[in-house]
């Protein structure tokens, strides 16, 4: 299996490689464009000097000459005498090939030059330079005792390869070792972290959200190390919620199932007169909506949940929605003897209408069915600073400031909303979704004894696009 560690390892040797061979390739250029040909001539050069020299010091003596040359041999260069018999004299380090074609060494008895270091091309391009090869030479003639002899030069490989380029070829190979190795630690300490993520994800996937991550680090690994850890709560959370909520739900449907199941089986049995007949059906029938109800406002939550849920915007006048409402409850108030009030001004806004006509039943409902018999319920709205805010505030029960925090979570009901069997939990969490899908918010203010006021406020104006 491929792994990001050996990829990245291949990637930079190939990345050095590559440089190498680049390198190679444009040295090679360079040398035979301009190089090869100065080296040449600069030999060339020396091979003259070493030849009018002699002739000064050896006085036309063969011995005297060989002399000579074994001391200029002393200093760096290998050479080869040939006289006109085609008779060779070497003097100082050996050539490992002393081939020489028989025009060369003609050419230069007839007394003209030979170029070996310019025209001598070997397999390895560049490193020909280096070559230990006769043909590698450059050839001069001279005169000498009445003789014609030629003289075939070149510097040795250690001359070439002085102190310094010794230097700088092991400070070269010092720098490819110490980037091969930084390299490989290097990708040692970025890959640990994302093998740390690796393992983490697999836990996750099993619903180990306790995985512990100890990446600390102010880098991307580290952002990324960061995110995967809010991520990994937030995923608790969301796991907790969803049990929760499968508990909650299972519950909430098992108890009116439960009642439903029990009063049919009385009523199967016969043993009972009519007001009892009367009564448990009356339980069966409020079970039956109670069921009903908390069907309808799971799948309203379930479509405001999709993050592809689309609101049918339109200009809605919210003070004749909340008249509607009033009238669809009014027995219910005159049932409970409650006083209704209110003040609303002409206010628009752009929203679904049928969901916002669901966050004022809501919210009425429950003013009604926690307000004691009696007591008054006020609504106003109104239009504030391009805002439409609508208050609904009742003399009820009221809530205490520690469930005020969870009235908005779902299946969430405080003890005195638990003795209320119509009562599901799930009212104010949909309220409040349908308000934040339409860029509004809802506040509470509550007292235990005193009643509870809702706020909602929704924009007065939406964009043009939102229309």
């Amino acid at each position: 299996m491929k792994t990001l560690y050996r990829e990245f390892i291949v990637a930079t040797l190939f990345i050095l490689l590559s440089s190498m061979v680049v390198a190679f390739l444009l040295a090679n250029l360079v040398y035979f464009t301009f190089t090869k040909e100065k080296v040449d001539g600069e030999n060339v050069m020396i091979a003259e000097e070493i030849v009018s020299s002699m002739d000064e010091q050896a006085h036309g003596s063969e011995k005297a000459a060989e002399s000579y040359l074994e001391t200029i041999a002393k200093l760096g260069y290998q050479i080869v005498l040939v006289n006109e018999n085609g008779n060779r004299t070497p003097f100082g380090e050996a050539f490992t090939d002393t081939s020489l074609s028989d025009e060369a060494v003609q050419t230069v008895l007839n007394g003209e030059v030979y170029h070996g270091m310019r025209t001598f091309s070997d397999r390895f391009l560049m490193m020909s330079h280096f070559s230990n090869k006769l043909e590698n030479t450059v050839g001069v003639p001279f005169k000498m005792d009445g003789g014609s002899y030629g003289l075939f030069l070149r510097p040795t490989n250690k001359m070439l390869f002085s102190d310094m380029h010794m230097v700088i070829a092991g400070f070269v190979a010092a720098i490819a070792i110490v980037s091969i190795l930084g390299v490989v630690l290097m990708t040692r300490k970025l890959i640990r972290p994302i093998t740390q993520l690796t393992e983490a994800t697999k836990a996750v996937a099993n619903e180990n959200y306790d995985y512990e991550l100890s990446i600390s680090r102010e880098d991307e690994l580290g952002q990324l190390a960061q995110s995967f850890h809010t991520m990994q709560r937030q995923l608790s959370q969301n796991d907790e919620a969803r049990k929760t909520f499968i508990n909650n739900v299972s519950h909430d449907f098992q108890s009116p199932l439960m009642n439903i199941q029990g009063y049919a089986e009385l009523l199967q049995s016969g043993h009972f007169n009519q007001e009892d007949y009367k009564e448990y059906a009356s339980i069966i029938d409020r079970e039956a909506r109670h069921l009903s109800s908390l069907t309808n406002q799971l799948l309203l939550l379930t479509s405001l949940d999709q993050a592809s849920y689309s609101l049918k915007r339109r200009k809605v006048c919210i003070n004749q929605q909340l008249r509607e409402v009033i009238r669809k409850t009014q027995w219910l108030l005159e049932e409970k003897g409650i006083e209704l009030s209110y003040q609303l001004e002409e206010c628009y806004t752009a929203a679904d209408e049928e969901l916002l006509l669901n966050v004022w039943e809501n919210l009425l409902s429950n003013a009604i069915k926690y307000t004691n018999e009696g007591g008054r319920i006020q609504i106003m709205c109104r239009a504030n600073q391009g805002f439409v805010e609508v208050l609904i505030k009742d003399t009820g029960i009221g809530i205490s400031k520690e469930n005020m925090e969870k009235i908005f979570d779902r299946f969430y009901r405080v003890d005195e909303a638990r003795k209320k069997k119509d009562g599901t939990g799930l009212g104010l969490s949909i309220v409040k979704e349908i308000i934040e899908l339409h860029e509004g918010k809802i506040e509470l203010e509550s007292s235990i004894g005193e009643g509870s006021t809702f706020k909602v406020t929704l924009p007065a104006q939406v964009a043009q696009n939102k229309m």
